[in-house]
């Protein structure tokens, strides 16, 4: 029996150590950083960064000198092919085994300056003809080296390097608002938990309340203290009290569940909010707030690369409205030699040189069509770009000065709930004393949910702001820094 009641009492502590375990106080940082390392939202924002790493890497190898190995060592074949004799004048069939091989080493480079192409390769090949009559044959080309180039006026790889880093560069800033974007989303994910917990809190003290003043009111009833109205109303808050508190306990259910899913948490996870009472004193300059977005802010950038890649269209359209060609040239030494040992002596000279011309001559007005409409778009471009910079400006100036007035709110919002609270309580104690009637008690009680609703929303007002002026600034005015990420390390990490 002693065995018993103690093995019950382990499983009983072992019960409770793992609630405790599963109970998670978390404030609205701590949401923040648990949502920055671990949400499904982090890690798409980072694969998005990496991919848009890795273009960029792409784009920055192209620039590169590229060498590559072709081969193909073996390539047998044996058939019965078509071959004409010229003695007997007739086409006949015979069985051919012939044994291929070759090998080619390519090395070439993107000439950024011109948009040309330099190449070099070297190769060397054997033929050999199988069966009665063994034939073999050897082909090199020890060395060749080459250009070609467009003489059109436009130049791809120029307009790439003045393209491609500015994307990069955007795709690093859009990463960090990213984050802030993060930031908001887990805001509001807490403060929706918040405010199911402060529901479920409230009802619940309705309820004790309405149990009490009810059984109270029963009592009065009796003795003729309390009319038959009032302790219907009583009785009607009651109901009320419970029907609210089961529906404040569902919703509390829902915000957990959200949080919890957000934060790739066990589903049996318990997290209870704690509510971000200190804000800092903060007032922000909304000219200074602009002049950092402008700085900081993708959209900036990706202004700037809408534009560049206007005025690429209108290059290239320009460059095919009139003469336009190619230059390819080559010279190299080759070498053919029925023995190996003899393919590589006294090469001889390869020599290529090409000049390709296109000219219109009747086109309808295609071309110059197309010149018209890159230069048309690139104007609208530019007209919608203007316009973006003014809405762009005014969101921020607006964002800040409803931020500033957030502080205020939040104290004002502090004290009524503090003011509703004593209210109330002022209130109850005289009804209990028969002092105060019934329809002034339920007037305290919603000033006082009224007011704690109030302030619980001017936090999470507060909180949106500060997160959306970050993210559309990237710039923390609290600790007046740049926003900025180590990028290196995600890379590390990969």
């Amino acid at each position: 029996m002693k065995k018993h009641i103690i093995y019950t009492l382990f499983c009983i502590i072992l019960a409770s150590s793992g609630f405790a375990q599963d109970k998670k106080l978390m404030t609205l940082e701590d949401v923040i950083e648990v949502a920055s390392q671990q949400s499904l939202d982090a890690f798409i924002n980072q694969n998005m960064y990496l991919a848009n790493y890795w273009q960029f890497r792409y784009f920055k190898a192209d620039k590169l000198p590229s060498l590559s190995l072709d081969a193909s060592p073996f390539d047998y074949n044996r058939s019965m092919q078509k071959v004409y004799n010229y003695d007997e004048n007739r086409d006949e069939f015979v069985e051919r085994e012939d044994f291929n091989s070759d090998l080619s080493l390519r090395l070439y480079q993107n000439v950024g300056l011109t948009g040309g192409q330099i190449f070099a390769q070297s190769n060397l090949s054997i033929t050999q003809k199988l069966g009665e009559e063994k034939v073999s044959s050897f082909s090199s080309t020890p060395f060749l080296i080459g250009y070609s180039q467009n003489i059109n006026g436009y130049n791809e790889l120029k307009w790439q390097s003045k393209i491609e880093p500015v994307k990069f560069e955007k795709a690093k800033k859009e990463f960090i608002q990213s984050k802030e974007s993060l930031s908001i989303k887990a805001t509001r994910l807490f403060f929706d938990l918040l405010d199911a917990q402060i529901e479920v809190t409230i009802q619940e003290t309705n309820l004790s309340n309405a149990d009490t003043l009810f059984t109270i009111g029963k009592g009065r009833f009796q003795v003729g203290t309390v009319t038959q109205d009032e302790l219907l109303d009583l009785e009607l808050s009651y109901m009320n009290a419970q029907l609210a508190l089961t529906r404040a306990k569902l919703e509390l259910q829902r915000a957990k569940a959200q949080l919890n899913s957000f934060l790739s948490f066990e589903k049996e996870t318990k997290i209870e909010c704690i509510i971000p009472e200190e804000v800092p004193e903060l007032q922000i300059d909304a000219l200074s707030a602009v002049d950092k977005a402008m700085l900081n802010n993708p959209e900036i950038l990706n202004q700037q690369q809408q534009l560049l890649e206007e005025d690429r269209k209108v290059k290239q359209a320009k460059s095919e409205t009139g003469v336009s060609g190619d230059v390819f040239a080559m010279y190299g030494l080759n070498q053919n030699a029925e023995e190996f040992k003899e393919v590589y002596q006294d090469p001889l000279d390869r020599q290529s040189f090409r000049v390709g011309v296109n000219i219109p001559i009747l086109d309808w007005g295609r071309r110059k069509g197309q010149l018209s409409m890159a230069e048309s778009n690139r104007e609208v471009v530019r007209l919608g770009i203007n316009q973006e910079k003014i809405d762009f400006e005014q969101n921020i100036i607006m964002n800040v000065m409803e931020f500033n007035l957030q502080g205020n709110q939040v104290i004002n919002s502090a004290k009524a709930d503090t003011i509703a609270q004593m209210k109330y309580e002022v209130t109850q104690q005289r009804f209990l004393i028969g002092k105060q009637d019934i329809t002034r008690l339920n007037n305290a009680r919603n000033d006082r949910e009224t007011a704690r609703r109030a302030y619980i929303r001017s936090l999470r007002s507060y909180w949106n702001y500060f997160y959306s002026i970050r993210r559309l600034t990237l710039f923390d005015f609290k600790q007046n820094i740049t926003l900025s990420e180590d990028f290196d390390k995600i890379v590390e990490n990969l």
